[in-house]
């Protein structure tokens, strides 16, 4: 092969690997500048996944700046932040529950008793959020609750004792504990309120708890015979108030049945009176009447009872009578009882007559003298 054909072929095959490397270093670069691009837009993505975030409804958002407490705060929805920078915590203002578990307590005598579960259901105000975590941090619950229970708990056993604290006052410590906290609270965490506390049986030693247990079943026997003697005494009552509202009864009724009669003499007597009043008013007018009737006659009478109608009346005698009789020494009256009736005799001064009637001889009464 000649020498010039030689050297054509080397700078030919050189122009070609030239080319070839230029085409290559172009398609690295671009993958370079492609993976940059890639990088990029992830670190976009990732922060802007970062800057957004969701508030759930019933809590209040609270955001840190290289761990310093921002004071904006957040209500529900989404929100934005600069992202690996600003950091956030949600924090519930709705009703929630705390369990205060396995809490130690020492009461008076000595005796440590536990109480396995306590419940503290509370609320925050979203107004206050800000201030309480600001104060207690975002677990404010531990410093403010969980704490202050142990606290508190502790505080109300050792001023009491285990009769107190076990059966006594045991009613009475989820109020008293309630009311303790709220009252600390509101002078240290205004704000945050507590609704409800609920106190579990405190477990104390099997040895004192079988005591307790026998207790109680004496206690159960004991209340069954008061019981028993209640019955028996309710009964015995109402035996008595039966045998009360019968006699009762009985006693009505006969007060009744006395009236009744007294209403039925007290009838009978106002009618007797009606009638006696009226029999009496009727003989009295009668009487009245004939009285009236007599004293008209005798005046009447006087009237007519002159000298001259008694010597007619004397001469009708003397002519209606059949028998006269005469002489010196008869009677001056005898009573001739015959079967023509009554006869009165009268001594006149000039003969004797016979009056035929009473009233003849008193109408002739001048002149006759019985």
């Amino acid at each position: 092969m000649p020498h010039s054909q030689k050297e054509n072929e080397k700078e030919s095959t050189g122009g070609v690997s030239y080319l070839c490397c230029c085409h290559l270093s172009r398609n690295y670069r671009m993958a370079q500048w492609g993976a940059v691009f890639s990088i990029i837009a992830a670190l976009g993505g990732a922060a802007l996944l970062a800057s957004v975030h969701k508030i759930d409804e019933g809590h209040t958002g609270v955001y840190y700046r290289g761990g310093a407490l921002l004071t904006t705060t957040s209500g529900p929805g989404f929100h934005l932040m600069l992202p690996f920078i600003t950091t956030y915590k949600s924090v519930q203002t709705t009703l929630q529950t705390d369990e205060v578990k396995n809490v130690p307590c020492g009461t008076s005598g000595g005796v440590m008793i536990y109480f396995d579960r306590i419940e503290v259901v509370n609320y925050l105000i979203p107004s206050a959020v800000y201030d309480i975590v600001r104060n207690f941090t975002a677990d404010y619950d531990k410093a403010l609750i969980f704490n202050k229970v142990h606290h508190e708990l502790n505080q109300f056993c050792s001023v009491h004792s285990l009769q107190e604290v076990y059966i006594g006052l045991f009613d009475q410590i989820d109020e008293n504990l309630k009311l303790t906290l709220q009252e600390d609270l509101t002078n240290m965490a205004p704000g945050l309120i507590i609704q409800a506390v609920r106190v579990t049986k405190p477990n104390i030693p099997e040895s004192i708890r079988r005591n307790y247990e026998l207790m109680e079943s004496e206690k159960t026997k004991l209340l069954i015979s008061q019981q028993t003697q209640k019955v028996v005494e309710k009964e015995a009552e109402t035996e008595r108030i039966k045998a009360v509202i019968e006699a009762e009864k009985v006693a009505q009724v006969a007060e009744i049945k006395f009236g009744q009669k007294v209403m039925e003499k007290e009838t009978e007597k106002r009618i007797s009176e009606i009638e006696d009043g009226a029999f009496l008013a009727r003989q009295k007018a009668k009487a009245d009447a004939e009285f009236y009737t007599s004293q008209r006659a005798a005046e009447a009478n006087k009237l007519k009872l002159t000298p001259e109608y008694l010597q007619l009346m004397k001469y009708k005698a003397i002519a209606a009578n059949s028998k006269i009789y005469f002489g010196s020494d008869i009677p001056q009256m005898f009573v001739d009882s015959g079967s023509a009736g009554m006869f009165f005799l009268c001594s006149l001064p000039e003969r004797r007559t016979k009056c035929v009637s009473e009233d003849e001889c008193t109408e002739v009464a001048v002149h006759c003298h019985i």
